[in-house]
């Protein structure tokens, strides 16, 4: 059984961050399209580490500059996908506090008579859930699930595993008929959600070390399965921070900076797409996020695979560092602002950067588009990760809802493929709007509780 360990919110030991550059340096910077540093990254974050709080006006100035960049870099088109959540299981044991998705695993268990309000699906339910949605014209697949004990890669995965002398406590191990509903195989749900041509988007590196523990496989053959499989392309959440005293703090139980970047760059090497992302807001610095932004320049150097920058403000209120006073709040509405426009100013080789409508609603969301950000995440059809953190923003916006927001702030809306390979413009005048990408998509509006495209209810993704 996890438990949550206590922590003093005023011995993490981070200093006030404090650089050699100023302001004004680092945004003349920017504004002549130098590389920028970390230190210029952590003035432009701070607007400026020599004043306490954002300064209104310097604020302004980089985010006009974001802006800017960004309509020199992609244009006025923001893109948006047809896409569904699927999180196979909310069982997990590695406890990490900003975190209210995961359920200990142990209130899974066959035996077990704690009460919880997780799940777990098997591949054929995984399956359904994605041959209904497929019905409303989505033609991506967002899995992201907690660490079950009982998933291992394959079958000889099981057998390494259980070959430990303590195997739960070894290698957080146990047999599937442990359990109230054996998960299957990550082979198995990749193969089970990849039907109809769909694009799954799966594997965290979390997930995937997770998909070799016990073993000394590298992390770019275990991507190859997944990818014969069905994956397609791989998420870079768990990110968090990655600055490793940060996560010391936030996930102690969680993999290091350097295992996050070699699960990357085994799923790059494995032909794969990823993207990348940094959840802020919580107990960092600055410093820490330009730090975390110097690994994911660094990381696309060497790769070439990350197709977008996705900023993950932290949602506080169910959270165990909330419940602990560790915290009070997430980040401000100018720090929502400022991250967006530091990432679009300072990844000058990651080519898009995303506003999430999940985290901040309509209206600010659409203001981060005015930021530096050009993409505005999809249709999700069931979101379930930060709903549980205490999300307040809803699961679900159709494309009708997409063009109305969109060409409100005079931009243009376009349909895209995961990958932003494959692109439509939409025609606003040109209603009702619907997805055309999809296997089985042909324009009709996608209805959460309706027929879509397809000819039934989108099975929910919290089943």
């Amino acid at each position: 059984m996890t438990t949550e360990p206590d922590l003093d919110p005023n011995d993490f030991g981070f200093p006030e961050p404090a650089t050699d550059q100023s302001f004004e340096n680092a945004l003349s910077k920017a504004r002549d399209g130098v590389r920028l540093s970390v230190d210029d990254a952590t003035e432009l974050l701070a607007t400026g580490t020599d004043v306490d709080g954002i300064d209104p006006v310097r604020k302004e100035a980089v985010l006009e500059l974001a802006d800017r960049r960004r309509a020199e870099e992609v244009g006025d088109e923001v893109t948006f996908v047809a896409n569904l959540n699927n999180n196979v299981t909310t069982a997990c044991n590695t406890g990490c506090l900003f975190c209210n998705f995961k359920d200990s695993a142990h209130a899974f268990e066959a035996e077990s008579d704690v009460e919880h309000a997780g799940f777990t699906k098997t591949p054929a339910e995984s399956r359904a859930v994605v041959e209904d949605a497929l019905g409303m014209g989505i033609y991506e697949v967002c899995s992201v699930s907690g660490l079950h004990p009982a998933f291992a890669l394959n079958d000889e995965h099981h057998e390494v595993l259980a070959a430990h002398d303590d195997p739960a406590s070894d290698v957080n191990y146990k047999p599937p008929e442990a359990y109230a509903t054996d998960p299957g195989t990550y082979l198995e749900q990749m193969a089970a959600m990849s039907v109809g041509g769909v694009h799954l988007h799966s594997m965290t590196p979390e997930e995937a070390y997770h998909a070799k523990r016990g073993t000394d496989w590298s992390y770019e053959s275990v991507y190859r399965e997944l990818a014969d499989a069905g994956l397609d392309s791989a998420p870079g959440t768990a990110a968090e921070i990655l600055v490793d005293e940060v996560r010391d703090v936030i996930c102690p139980g969680k993999i290091r900076t350097d295992d996050w970047v070699a699960a990357m760059e085994g799923a790059a090497a494995a032909g794969l797409d990823v993207t990348s992302t940094m959840m802020y807001g919580h107990v960092e610095t600055v410093e820490h996020r330009a730090e975390h932004l110097k690994v994911i320049r660094d990381l696309q150097e060497r790769t070439g695979g990350i197709t977008e920058f996705v900023p993950l403000s932290f949602i506080h209120g169910n959270t165990p560092l909330y419940r602990q006073g560790v915290v009070d709040s997430g980040p401000s509405r100018d720090e929502d602002e400022l991250v967006v426009a530091v990432a679009r100013l300072f990844l000058d080789n990651v080519e898009h950067v995303q506003a999430s409508w999940v985290k901040s609603g309509d209206e600010h969301g659409l203001k981060l588009l005015n930021c530096g950000a050009d993409d505005f995440m999809g249709t999700i059809l069931s979101e379930e990760i930060t709903k549980r953190a205490g999300g307040e923003y809803g699961e679900y916006r159709s494309f009708d809802d997409y063009v109305e927001m969109i060409t409100a702030i005079g931009r243009t809306p376009v349909e895209r493929s995961t990958d932003y390979r494959t692109r439509r413009r939409i025609d606003p005048d040109d209603g009702p709007h619907g997805p055309t990408l999809g296997p089985r998509a042909d324009g009709s509006p996608m209805l959460p509780n309706g027929t879509g495209a397809g000819d039934g209810d989108p099975a929910s993704a919290d089943d």
